[in-house]
């Protein structure tokens, strides 16, 4: 016996509480500190009582979530609160229960639910266990619908698991697919969401198309005058059918959707705004002159011609096409507004749409037919185009070609994967950027595309040698590029966390494209350097693979981890291709730091480059800092002891730094005068000696001795010694934390300056 099963019309009120993401409840003024101890939040005071407020716990908020789907889908018996139940024996109070979180059926279909969500991405333990309590119910479940909630058709019923953060792997999805259990993500929740809050009820189709695909629907064949034709080599068929009948059996690719396994996910997500003006369109009698275009599986259709005259068509048949209607039988390649805008209009039942159904189409036809169409009315973006590289040359004979496909679909499935390290952050074309969602699936594209992970060497087009992520096999050579990624990508994260996990946001700069176009830059080099060392890696399973490569990538992660508020402002700006290619150069030296022979072509010489560069910049700002401060040390000695030598000399300045001037200038013959040949270190000795003179303005830090407060002088006197080395021919690298060192200081000193009295 099933309990707890009732009429959606008496669960208003469970719906307006599951449909919120808070639980609430009201309490006395006396007991609110016990209870915000709790987790609870004041929501609002009253007269008596406050009302209190707390999220719901990750598990009730995924049954809420389905179940209010199911809800606003129009299913019309739901299970209530608490779930349902099967009862053995329903006379017999200590009969065995079966809890069963979420029940929806209808007259066509019936589907039981259960809901598994954990805190953090990881594998279930009892995955078995779960489905193999499905398996066992359903008898039970079965007869319990027939004897309590009978229909005169013949009622699909089917098994579902909706998780939220579970890790599956391909022996747990076999086993669900063996047991009869269908399995939803929290991707496919949020779909079903986003496509019930735009088309309403209608969503169900949708949804049913997903659970039961190619199941007939009973009572809906349907006979209709039709035309017959070729158009571009493939067959299709031209009719007239009214918008509630197409709804039922249509079904739409949306890009939102898309599976590890889809290649066939083309069509943009539907827009309310849009839905609403066609609505509007059809109450005031409007008509649509433009055919709905469908691909129909054959299986599906059955033609009669017709007797007409010989000549009459001129390559056009007239016949009766039959269609044996099912789930997802017509994929809608173009015309989905039209159509989804009847979905609950009065005049979907009686008005018509005209269609051009397509018979058998592959993926990449409908896919290169709904580009046709649509760049006719809207420039179809460079972005989508890249999206839909996978749904376009999937089956290409070129395996260039094919490697750009299974590349672009990798990338999306790194998006959709709970546990990828670039799950939810990559951005699509259709996709509004945020903090988190901010690196584009173009800029990986292009960075992995141009790498030797697949192709090795071609020559006149052809290839000759193969790259360690082609297995000469789509499918598998998917698998295993999305297995490198993702592997390569996680040791970078879980060593630089709290940068990764920024995103965009102030701080980050890692997990965002010119970052990650640096970090796929670093694991070519890798890849190279482990081929170098005669290490197979195209014989390398796909674990061994990621084995091989994880230490480089920890270390580099390790890099970005330890990187200061500062550095990892410098990483950020780094932009284009210059920037990626300094940024690269960055995280390779780090590596050649820990493995010695990890030596990129090109490494050293660039370091080279860059050091007499740093160097260059470092003599520039240092000669500018000590001309700042010479000024301002004898500016105020003879403010203070007057301009002439016995007063300013004698009395302000050390008498060891006076006999070390007066060597160098008998020693040189130097014609400078005496404030010209002090060094730069020798200003440090005379602050400390007129401090009083200088510590409103010269004194670094907010605390401290007079030497600790002038090391600064020191300091910037250290990395001068570099600079004099580095123009003598002796090499000493000024590091870019040196210079941004020299840069801060010279903007504080700068600052101090201008404030002070002439």
């Amino acid at each position: 016996m099933l309990v707890n099963v009732l009429p959606a019309t008496e669960l208003r009120g469970l719906a307006r509480r599951r449909k919120r993401p808070d639980d609430f409840k009201s309490v006395r003024h006396a007991l609110v500190s016990e209870e915000t101890g709790n987790g609870w939040v004041v929501h609002k005071k009253g007269r008596a009582t406050t009302r209190l407020k707390r999220p719901k716990p990750h598990n009730t908020l995924l049954e809420d979530r389905v179940w209010s789907l199911m809800y606003r889908m129009g299913f019309t018996h739901l299970s209530g609160e608490g779930g349902a139940q099967l009862v053995l024996d329903a006379d017999d109070p200590e009969s065995p229960r079966s809890q069963v979180d979420v029940v929806a059926l209808d007259d066509d279909v019936a589907v039981t639910m259960e809901c598994k969500s954990v805190l953090s991405p990881k594998r279930l333990p009892d995955f078995a266990e779960n489905i193999a309590k499905h398996v066992a119910s359903r008898d039970l479940f079965i007869n319990s619908l027939k004897a309590q909630f009978p229909t005169t058709r013949r009622r699909q019923v089917k098994f579902a698991l909706f998780t939220h953060q579970v890790l599956l792997n391909d022996k747990d999805r076999a086993r669900a697919d063996d047991s009869g259990v269908v399995l939803f993500d929290e991707s496919d929740l949020e779909y079903y969401e986003a496509l019930v809050a735009q088309v309403g009820q209608a969503a169900r189709f949708q949804f049913l198309a997903d659970l039961v695909p190619g199941q007939r629907i009973p009572g809906l064949e349907l006979v209709v005058p039709a035309v017959r034709a070729k158009i571009g080599g493939s067959v299709c068929y031209s009719f007239s059918v009214s918008p509630e009948y197409l709804l039922k059996i249509a079904y739409v690719s949306h890009r939102a959707k898309g599976k590890a396994s889809d290649v066939d996910t083309y069509q943009r997500m539907l827009k309310r705004s849009r839905l609403a003006k066609i609505r509007d369109y059809i109450t005031n009698d409007g008509i649509f002159p433009t055919n709905i275009v469908l691909n129909v599986d054959p299986k599906y259709l059955t033609f009669q011609r017709a007797i007409q005259d010989e000549k009459a068509g001129q390559g056009s048949i007239f016949g009766w096409l039959q269609l044996r209607p099912a789930y997802k039988a017509a994929w809608i390649i173009d015309g989905q507004h039209r159509l989804y805008a009847y979905a609950g209009h009065e005049a979907a039942g009686r008005s018509v749409v005209t269609v051009l159904a397509f018979a058998g189409l592959d993926p990449s036809q409908q896919a290169r037919l709904f580009i046709d169409i649509n760049a006719e009315q809207k420039k179809v973006k460079q972005s989508l185009l890249q999206e839909l590289y996978a749904e376009l040359h999937w089956t290409a004979d070129d395996p260039q070609v094919r490697v750009r496909a299974i590349l672009s679909k990798a990338i999306q499935i790194l998006d959709t994967e709970p546990g990828s390290p670039l799950f939810g952050r990559i951005l699509k074309a259709d996709e509004a950027r945020t903090d988190r969602r901010c690196i584009s699936l173009t800029s990986i594209f292009h960075a992995v595309a141009k790498t030797e992970f697949f192709i090795a060497r071609t020559k006149k087009g052809q290839v000759l040698e193969y790259g360690p992520l082609w297995t000469g096999d789509t499918t598998t050579t998917l698998k295993r590029t999305v297995r490198l990624l993702s592997g390569w990508f996680d040791i970078i994260r879980q060593e630089a966390a709290s940068v990764w996990d920024l995103g965009a946001g102030p701080g980050g700069g890692l997990a965002m494209n010119d970052g990650m176009t640096v970090c796929i830059n670093v694991l070519r080099s890798v890849v190279q350097h482990l081929d170098g060392r005669g290490l197979k890696l195209t014989e390398l399973d796909d674990n061994e693979l990621v084995t091989a490569v994880q230490p480089f990538g920890r270390v580099l992660g390790r890099y970005f981890g330890a990187m200061s508020t500062q550095q990892l402002a410098e990483f950020r700006s780094l932009r284009g291709v210059q920037g990626q290619t300094a940024g690269t150069r960055h995280c390779q030296a780090t590596l050649h730091n820990e493995y010695p022979d990890f030596n990129p072509p090109g490494l050293g010489e660039f370091l080279e480059q860059e050091k007499a560069e740093t160097s260059q910049q470092a003599y520039v700002v240092i000669t500018r800092i000590e001309k700042m401060l010479q000024a301002a040390v004898l500016d105020e000695l003879k403010r203070e002891f007057g301009a002439d030598e016995n007063g300013w000399w004698h009395q302000g300045v050390p008498q060891a730094v006076r006999k070390k001037v007066a060597l160098r200038i008998e020693e040189e013959g130097s014609i400078r005068d005496k404030g010209a040949n002090l060094d730069l270190i020798d200003h440090r000795d005379i602050v400390v000696k007129n401090w009083q003179l200088f510590d409103s303005y010269l004194a670094y830090g907010a605390k401290g001795s007079k030497d600790a407060r002038t090391k600064w002088i020191a300091d910037v006197n250290e990395i001068r010694k570099l600079v004099m080395h580095a123009s003598k021919g002796m090499h000493i690298p000024v590091t870019m934390d040196q210079l941004a060192y020299l840069e801060s200081v010279e903007t504080w000193l700068r600052g101090q300056l201008e404030g002070r009295e002439p």
